[in-house]
């Protein structure tokens, strides 16, 4: 996947990220907002890592620096914000709020930013913090952190039919 630019850049992350979120319309982009303020207050100790990708905006919650220690994420797209689970699959639903039907990865719709505090979200956000393999710190606050931006992306604001 081409990189446009990584970490490092001049601009600050907080920058990036607002910059990243300004590209959609002003709906989507108010709902990233709150949703990504409600996240930093459920999970204070956990970095950010950005991924301004081909497809989406995904914001992942993790204990290290690495992807792949990541518990969840936002993703942002045209059509909304969902918040993904990576081990979605095997964590319990026992509301049936999740979608999807990878081996790993599920999803729950995000109609709001407060749909993220339902108890039956916080219930995921615990158990995805349960199973993931490195725990989040107990004390601290996590960092911002942008991981890559994609020189090609698809369009960010939703097509007029």
């Amino acid at each position: 996947m081409p990189i446009a630019r990584k970490a490092g850049s001049t601009e600050s992350a907080s920058k990036q990220l607002a910059a990243f979120i300004a590209k959609y319309d002003p709906s989507v982009a108010t709902l990233a907002r709150a949703c990504r303020a409600t996240m930093r207050k459920i999970l204070p100790t956990a970095n950010e890592l950005v991924y301004d990708n081909y497809q989406f905006l995904a914001i992942g919650y993790s204990s290290t620096e690495r992807a792949s220690d990541s518990l969840l994420s936002l993703a942002v797209s045209p059509k909304g914000v969902a918040l993904c689970m990576y081990y979605g699959a095997h964590l319990p639903d026992p509301k049936k709020i999740m979608y999807g039907g990878g081996t790993q990865v599920r999803f729950v719709k995000v109609e709001g930013a407060k749909s993220l505090t339902a108890p039956p979200v916080r219930a995921l956000i615990r158990a995805a913090d349960a199973h993931g393999t490195v725990p989040l710190p107990r004390a601290g606050k996590g960092r911002l952190i942008i991981k890559a931006i994609s020189a090609k992306q698809r369009p960010r604001r939703a097509t007029k039919r």
